[in-house]
């Protein structure tokens, strides 16, 4: 699962995506931090034959349902698990329509536990471009204030049997991976049917990755 990852600036973003610039504070981000995500223009999927163009948006790392009553919960909703997505009350309604996104990451941060202590690494893709996270965004209206505030959270699968991933959080836990989209599957991801979507819940090849300093 992952917590912890190091965006790219704006125009990392806007030359790797062809996206417009927007304004982004930190780059080192944790839950309820405000990050950028790329989403379909309109926001979701309308046919096969949307166009591939993508746009930028800020929001809070931890998707935030619609039906909460704070933004509390974004704490704990910057991972989705993709074998229970659908039925999990705080993202079954992003899912069941596609609000697809793609989070992007320099590098993310996992616990090594092989020395027997928690050592953070920063892991990124081995050629040095940048990652392209599958994700889900949702909109959520401030009750207190009336104002809208956009999230996401990061896809992840089992990683229990990924040569690269295996080595990272403690010994007796399920490891877990985001979910690591192909350059060339980005506007497939983006346009894609609700019923697609489990098509593109896949690991990241583990000679693509690298322990990066």
């Amino acid at each position: 699962m992952c917590s912890h990852y190091e965006a790219p600036t704006p125009h990392q973003v806007a030359d790797a995506f062809g996206v417009a610039l927007f304004d982004q504070g930190r780059l080192d981000l944790w839950p309820a931090y405000i990050g950028p995500f790329l989403r379909h223009p309109d926001g979701r999927a309308e046919d096969d034959e949307s166009p591939a163009a993508m746009e930028v948006m800020t929001g809070s790392f931890g998707l935030i349902p619609s039906w909460s009553k704070d933004s509390k919960i974004a704490r704990r909703t910057y991972n989705a698990r993709s074998e229970t997505v659908a039925e999990k009350p705080s993202f079954r309604h992003a899912w069941r329509h596609a609000r697809h996104c793609i989070i992007p990451a320099v590098a993310i941060y996992e616990p090594d536990w092989r020395s027997g202590k928690a050592v953070a690494t920063r892991i990124a893709r081995a050629d040095g471009e940048l990652l392209g996270i599958a994700g889900l965004w949702e909109q959520w209206r401030d009750p207190s204030t009336d104002q809208i505030l956009h999230s996401y959270t990061m896809l992840t699968v089992n990683a229990d049997d990924h040569d690269f991933m295996k080595a990272y959080h403690k010994p007796q836990d399920e490891k877990r991976m985001v979910v690591i989209l192909p350059k060339g599957s980005y506007a497939d991801w983006l346009t894609a049917r609700p019923e697609q979507s489990a098509a593109f819940m896949n690991q990241y090849p583990a000679d693509r990755l690298a322990v990066a300093l």
